[in-house]
């Protein structure tokens, strides 16, 4: 069933289909800005080694299972096709068997923005209509700020979102961010935080 060959003919972007509900839309603006400040002759040689992972589906749609940020870049800075690496051709299944197994494996991730599990209807039919977390965007900083590890745990990201979510006011991320960061710096370091994973706090002597 697993194939983990790429396709060779690239694929709409249009076409994709994601397995979340969101994406931080600062981390897609960062991915936007590194994408124009690639040398023009080296862009194909990077979409060849950021092959987009999918699961082959229902009537045979790619099903996006990670890099959602980076398709949403690529596609709101008008490229049209990306390669994809085909995970696992799941296409004999029904719709809701396909879901649940996904779900099962990990492979999807129905939360809303406000970190809500729902139906797996609400998930999009479409990259460009991935809904913003503010608290996605801040656990990407805090990573890259040093807040916590990259680790291999699926949407990693999202649980430091949660974790984040819950101690910290939406409003206070949107219209401060360089000050969220500085408080979710501190959060990133304490006990409380010692569940998640990458967790880099402080070692006890």
């Amino acid at each position: 069933m697993t194939t983990r060959e790429p396709l060779l003919k690239p694929v709409p972007i249009a076409e994709l289909r994601p397995t979340q509900i969101t994406v931080g839309y600062r981390e897609v603006e960062e991915k936007r800005k590194r994408w124009r400040e690639h040398d023009p002759d080296k862009k194909a040689a990077f979409l060849g080694s950021h092959m987009i992972p999918v699961l082959l589906g229902p009537k045979k749609r790619h099903y996006v299972i990670d890099h959602h940020h980076l398709a949403r870049a690529l596609q709101e800075e008008g490229e049209e096709n990306v390669l994809v690496n085909v995970v696992a051709d799941l296409h004999a299944l029904d719709k809701d068997a396909f879901w649940t197994v996904i779900d099962l494996k990990s492979w999807s991730h129905p939360y809303n923005d406000e970190g809500v599990r729902v139906g797996y209807a609400e998930v999009p039919k479409k990259i460009s209509e991935l809904v913003d977390d503010p608290f996605r965007s801040l656990a990407g900083e805090l990573r890259r700020a040093g807040g916590f590890a990259k680790d291999t745990t699926p949407f990693s990201e999202f649980l430091w979102a949660d974790f984040l979510r819950r101690r910290m006011k939406r409003k206070a991320v949107e219209n401060d961010f360089s000050k969220a960061i500085e408080e979710a710096l501190g959060l990133a370091k304490s006990m409380d935080a010692g569940y998640l994973p990458g967790w880099c706090g402080p070692v006890e002597s």
